[in-house]
């Protein structure tokens, strides 16, 4: 097998490659070098700088509503201030954090140090989409001092194109332009993933992170179009008053929930399946084991494309549709539940009989693994036409979505990052902070959104500024957990930057890893990634058990 994959690396096209100029950890190059950059690893630096401060905008909004609803009656906020800020946390948490966080950052990152390329397949691309997303985002910031927007972040219709009188033109303006960045960033990584592996990375011995983010690429050039189109429509709906989607002019209100959550189901997995590729990569590696049935989460990664894209029907249980789409509808819901399973039961299945090791990153796959499982349990009850009747637009859906979207994703980006930033900066950061922060964030995370599970069982309906009195213990509760999870996600800020001043060197593999980013690249990496391209030359995840940490 080795002559093979020696012979065939002959073969092997050597890309005109543009080496960066100096090592992309130089700190001190020009804000030139950097706005210019084509180095991959400094793109996803830029994304990772971006992202954070968008995720930090939109905490500023959550934890002034969530002030609100301290009290039953609307005293710090009136109804049209509060509607617009929850919609303006949606806007920023979801098309600029959630859904670009794991791609943007650790797969522009990691996937050609994965695959054994210096780059990807397109660098000026991958910059250009960039600059896109910050041109969305720079309208979004625009947004919240010029009046905001109250339509929610699903912008439903007639609402956002007859009865708003905000900025909803700009809102949508900001979200079609992000979309662009979405998908030239999917486009870059299926040909990366396609075209560059190194010589004897077949498919079957991909790491999952790369299988996670193929298939999430594949939602992104197929889906965000849809969104895109819609919410163009929106634009010419109130520009020139065609009717497309308002009653008023002869529209179809419900058209354009079709359009929306055909497209914003699929969504959820952009946000989560990345994710579920960093959890795999994490649970071989501190479990000292191979992935339990690597073949199967591979498969269940694409299972998850494929199905996300028939089951958005779920949302619109009372729009009208009939009894019998329902019912299609809401089979699909379960069967779509069972690829995530097979992951959780696979995670599982790689840590029994493992050598599992407490590091910081394992903490959080296991807060992960918890928190997904709650999440999509409840999904379960929301895709059943009885019960999603009376829980439709509750709180109980509020605490299903942050409980697969926050307990899921970003439990997953603060694990990957964990995980990889010795890779990334060269530096460790100081794992018993590393490791408190974890727990705070799990149990601020529960003691917040566990409550509106309660809330919405009980009838509290979502987006209301003011409640009966008789829901305000519980809303006490989520305040108080909101203010706990707020410090938890602010203490990895401080070590972060703490340790890439003061950490100690981590060397090129302090956690015993497997895989070409820990054994064939220096911690961080050389600006050309590899010295040579390596050869593969055997199955991923090959643990003896006999790993050691190093630091």
């Amino acid at each position: 097998m080795a002559e093979r994959v020696i012979e065939h690396i002959k073969d092997f096209p050597e890309r005109d490659y543009e080496a960066p100029e100096v090592h992309y950890l130089n700190w001190a190059g020009t804000v030139k070098s950097w706005l210019f950059t084509v180095d991959h690893k400094r793109i996803a630096i830029l994304y990772l700088i971006s992202i954070s401060v968008f995720f930090l905008v939109g905490g500023l909004f959550a934890a002034i509503f969530r002030l609100e609803l301290l009290t039953p009656e609307g005293d710090v906020l009136q109804a049209d201030t509060y509607n617009k800020f929850f919609t303006l946390h949606g806007v920023v948490m979801i098309f600029f954090f959630l859904i670009p966080s794991v791609p943007a950052t650790l797969g522009n990152f990691l996937i050609p140090l994965m695959i054994g390329a210096r780059d990807v397949a397109f660098p000026r691309l991958n910059l250009l989409s960039w600059y896109i997303y910050i041109i969305g985002g720079t309208l979004a910031v625009i947004l919240t001092f010029t009046g905001g927007v109250d339509t929610g972040w699903t912008f439903y219709s007639p609402l956002s194109t007859s009865y708003a009188n905000t900025n909803v033109f700009l809102a949508v303006s900001a979200a079609f332009i992000t979309g662009f960045s979405s998908i030239l960033t999917g486009l870059n990584f299926l040909v990366t993933i396609h075209k560059m592996r190194a010589p004897g990375l077949t498919w079957f011995r991909l790491p999952l992170f790369i299988w996670a983010h193929y298939a999430t690429s594949v939602i992104q050039i197929l889906g965000t179009p849809v969104v895109a189109i819609t919410l163009f429509l929106i634009g010419v709906e109130r520009i020139w008053g065609v009717g497309i989607f308002d009653p008023g002019l002869g529209g179809d209100p419900i058209l354009f929930q079709h359009l929306f959550w055909f497209y914003s189901h699929p969504a959820v997995y952009i946000m989560i399946l990345p994710g579920m590729g960093v959890i795999s990569e994490v649970m071989s590696c501190f479990s000292r084991n191979r992935v339990f049935g690597y073949e199967m989460i591979a498969f269940s990664s694409m299972g998850i494309a494929i199905i996300g894209f028939i089951v958005w029907g779920h949302h619109m249980f009372i729009s009208g549709q009939s009894m019998y789409a329902g019912m299609v509808f809401s089979f699909l819901t379960m069967l779509v539940a069972v690829p995530s399973a097979i992951k959780i039961f696979n995670w599982t299945g790689t840590m029994y009989k493992g050598n599992v090791v407490w590091e910081t990153p394992m903490i959080y796959a296991i807060g992960f693994m918890g928190l997904f499982a709650i999440g999509g349990g409840t999904g379960l009850y929301l895709g059943n036409m009885g019960l999603d009747v009376p829980l439709h637009d509750t709180y109980f859906v509020v605490s299903h979505f942050h409980y697969v979207m926050v307990g899921g994703m970003v439990m997953a980006y603060l694990c990957g990052l964990h995980f990889w930033w010795p890779k990334m900066t060269g530096k460790m950061y100081p794992r018993v902070a590393a490791n408190i922060s974890a727990i705070v964030i799990f149990v601020g995370f529960n003691f917040t959104f566990f409550p509106q599970f309660m809330l919405g069982w009980l009838g509290m309906p979502r987006r209301y500024h003011s409640y009966h009195p008789d829901f305000q213990v519980l809303n006490i509760f989520s305040t108080a957990g909101a203010t706990v999870l707020g410090i938890g996600f602010m203490i990895p800020v401080f070590y972060f930057i703490w340790s890439i001043f003061k950490g100690k060197p981590a060397g090129s593999n302090p956690w015993g890893a497997r895989g070409l980013e820990w054994e064939k690249c220096t911690s961080p990496p050389d600006p050309h990634n590899f010295k040579e391209i390596p050869i593969v030359t055997e199955e991923a995840y090959a643990y003896t058990g006999e790993e050691t940490i190093s630091v």
